[in-house]
């Protein structure tokens, strides 16, 4: 294309090698006009790329507003060769344009691809990617140059031959041939229609940007592209052939913004079909010397070990430099690169071991930074309401991952949980909330696990519906969840999170719903679900300074209600229904203990009892119902000798009498081996049977025991061959309430339970 004014650039994603030479490039060429490989939607948020606050990784997000999940992202890393381009025809105030085809066309035609194209339309040939000889599928075009020149694939190639050995002003000369060779000598890929046409008609509107540049009277225009477009855009044929393919577009309506984005979501390990291999090796090679990168690299892996407490001396990085240099000699490469200074590492430092050397790929290697955007980028309410509120409770969104532990009688930590609770609500998993810990109590202390995806910005984008602040959009959103849920116990649930969240506008709403539902219903495996989290909320919600009376009446009403109907739905019921039933009943049970409410308790154990004497009542749901009576100390160990005696006699059924000891073991080996009263009482049942008795009992008890894991079964064998300890009666002990009472202003202090 000498006698045009096109001077093609051909680029690969996100490289320090491509990009300075592209710099150098510019620099020399001076162009008037800059045209890059990107949508035109975008355009109108270029010129928040020198704003104050403005730090890559950053994405330019173009979403349908109307249907937030229709969104594409364009990252951009401070070595990306178009975030430099861009930033260069700014500075300079050169045109910079977009020549991409518009987003508003491709969502519009992919909808209409969705709907009017089989699944099992058969693919077309087209020339984008390759197949080899030998029957092999190359997803990538440079796979060829790759292997041909040795490499296991043409991400290793390029990294060698292009990012690792800096700028070079014959780069682009180099690229466009290597590229148009292999776009007309590659064997063709599959492709369907959608696909081909999608690429035609990116390459056509590529060329009318061109076209338009040069019609405007630009004499220097530089084309920054893919390199796998360069052949397509180097002679342009007529303007009426791309017209007519271009005429007729559908349109949908799209806006666009700029959203924080991540090294490790920049990786293709991420999914990112544009991504690199190593985002924090390239960026390490964007800031430092040429001549020193590798002990420059290899010093900071060294500070990482340290920091870990790992032993990483000077002599090991000296050795490991001497080594990766001579591996880089065998490879006849002018320098060390990433694959030998990591191969380095992994003979000096680590020994041969791959497990540090997970902390040099997460830390190092793909990197752990997360960019930033100004506070004027185009954005919803809701998400500057989150911003503003992430900044006022000091919750910076982070890459990478770190746990907080909240104190919920600190007003500001309990601010912190109201949030995250919230987010939870919409969807928004910033943080999960950890089941280890302290907070497995449900005491004072919440631990979250708190990790910023860049694809939450696009949920904040959907949830943005419901409300304009994160609390107007939880209420709403957990309102129309609450007119709509058709199960008591997704109710119960959904109490107990607004609780959490203190969404108090949205609490009338759900407990009208679940008070009117609690009324009519009549399922007691249902009433029996909600149960656990309303005694959860009624047991803790004053730790949250939470008004819990109505949940605690909506238990008065409910508990009574399963405790009546628990022996008729205990009956009748198969081996699946009965065991989905246990699950359900010891959820129950449990929540009720923790309760520690004496009437509601008390009419539980009723029920209980009535359940372990019905002979109507299914085998493994009367063991149950003793085992949770003994537990309880609701049940005398004579008495409920006497039901294990009855259930497990030889002239019951072998089906039943085994439902029944699963039931009472209830898959808790440790308790059995800890509780000395359990463990006589079975071992008293199993040393009164005769032989033939034991005998007849052996099936049983195998399959009662099969639910423990092996150290438990390999621990209860151990103890059985140990001398027998006597059961222990529970004895009455002298009990001085006055010196009992002494401490408990001081515990009320210490929990934060008020008075």
């Amino acid at each position: 294309m000498a006698d045009t004014p096109f001077h093609l650039f051909g680029i690969r994603h996100h490289g320090p090698g491509c990009a300075r030479s592209l710099l150098r490039a510019l620099e020399t060429l001076q162009p008037d006009c800059i045209l890059v490989e990107g949508p035109p939607d975008g355009e109108a948020a270029l010129p928040l790329l020198t704003a104050p606050g403005m730090t890559p990784p950053v994405a330019l997000l173009i979403y349908n507003p109307e249907n937030a999940g229709e969104a594409v992202f364009y990252p951009f890393a401070t070595f990306s060769p178009e975030w430099n381009a861009l930033q260069y025809g700014l500075a300079q105030a050169i045109p910079t344009r977009f020549m991409d085809l518009p987003i508003t066309h491709q969502f519009a035609l992919r909808q209409m691809d969705q709907e009017a194209v089989p699944e099992t339309e058969p693919p077309v040939h087209t020339a984008a990617d390759a197949e080899g000889t030998e029957g092999q599928t190359y997803s990538d075009p440079l796979d060829w140059l790759g292997r041909a020149a040795g490499y296991e694939d043409g991400e290793s190639w390029w990294n060698h031959m292009v990012e690792e050995r800096g700028d070079s002003l014959e780069l682009f000369a180099a690229i466009r041939e290597a590229m148009s060779s292999v776009r007309q000598e590659a064997p063709p890929r599959r492709l369907n229609a959608a696909e081909a046409r999608r690429e035609d008609l990116r390459e056509a509107h590529m060329r009318r940007c061109m076209r338009q540049a040069q019609k405007e009277g630009f004499s220097r225009i530089a084309v920054i592209c893919g390199a796998w477009h360069i052949s397509a855009l180097a002679e342009l044929p007529t303007a009426k052939a791309d017209n007519d393919l271009l005429k007729g577009l559908p349109k949908t309506r799209v806006e666009a913004t700029w959203v924080p984005w991540s090294y490790r979501n920049l990786s293709y390990a991420s999914g990112y079909g544009a991504g690199v291999r190593a985002p924090g090796w390239y960026e390490h090679l964007w800031q430092s010397a040429d001549g020193s990168r590798g002990i420059q690299w290899l010093a900071r892996a060294a500070a990482l070990f340290r920091e870990e407490g790992l032993d990483c001396s000077s002599a090991h990085i000296i050795e490991a430099s001497r080594l990766a240099d001579t591996l880089a000699a065998l490879h006849e490469r002018p320098q060390a690169g990433l694959e030998e200074l990591f191969e380095a590492l992994r003979s000096v430092v680590c020994m041969g071991e791959d497990t540090p050397l997970r902390l040099i790929e997460q830390r190092l290697i793909v990197g752990e930074r997360l960019g930033s955007t100004p506070e004027n980028a185009p954005a919803v309410p809701l998400a500057r309401d989150l911003a503003a509120q992430q900044k006022s409770l000091r919750l910076k969104p982070e890459a990478l991952r770190k746990t907080l532990d909240l104190d919920l009688r600190q007003a500001n930590d309990l601010a912190r949980s109201h949030l995250l609770h919230r987010l939870v609500l919409l969807d928004i998993d910033w943080g999960r909330l950890s089941r280890t810990g302290r907070s497995t109590k449900g005491s004072f202390h919440e631990i979250w696990e708190l990790q910023w995806e860049p694809e939450l910005a696009l949920k904040v984008i959907e949830a943005s519906r419901w409300g304009n602040s994160v609390a107007e959009a939880a209420t709403a959103l957990t309102v129309d969840k609450a007119r709509n849920a058709q199960a008591l116990a997704v109710l119960s649930e959904l109490v107990d999170k607004v609780l959490l969240a203190d969404l108090s506008a949205a609490m009338a709403a759900v407990t009208q719903a679940l008070d009117s539902m609690a009324a009519v219903i009549s399922d007691v495996s249902q009433i029996l679900a909600a149960i656990p989290a309303l005694a959860k909320v009624a047991r803790y919600g004053n730790v949250r300074q939470t008004d819990t009376a109505l949940v605690e009446h909506l238990l008065q009403t409910l508990v009574p209600r399963a405790a009546i109907g628990l022996p008729g739905a205990c009956s009748a019921l198969d081996d699946d229904a009965a065991g989905q039933m246990r699950d359900t009943i010891t959820a129950a049970h449990q929540a009720l203990r923790l309760l520690q409410a004496d009437g509601i308790v008390d009419i539980w154990h009723a029920a209980l009892t009535q359940l372990a004497q019905s002979p109507q009542c299914h085998s493994l749901l009367g063991g149950l119902a003793s085992r949770l009576l003994f537990d309880a100390q609701h049940a005398a160990l004579d008495e409920t000798a006497l039901r294990m005696s009855l259930a497990l006699s030889t002239g019951n059924d072998p089906a039943p009498a085994a439902a029944w000891l699963e039931g009472f073991l209830n898959k808790s080996g440790m308790v059995l081996l800890h509780d000395n009263q359990l463990w006589s009482l079975v071992d008293d049942w199993l040393s009164s049977l005769s032989a033939e008795h034991f005998d007849h009992e052996l099936p049983l008890l195998r399959r009662a025991f099969s639910a423990f894991t092996p150290p438990e079964r390999r621990q209860l064998g151990e103890r059985a061959q140990s001398p027998a300890t006597p059961a222990r009666a529970a004895t009455g002990s002298d009990w001085d309430a006055r010196r009992a009472t002494l401490p408990v202003p001081l515990l009320h202090q210490l929990l934060g339970i008020p008075t």
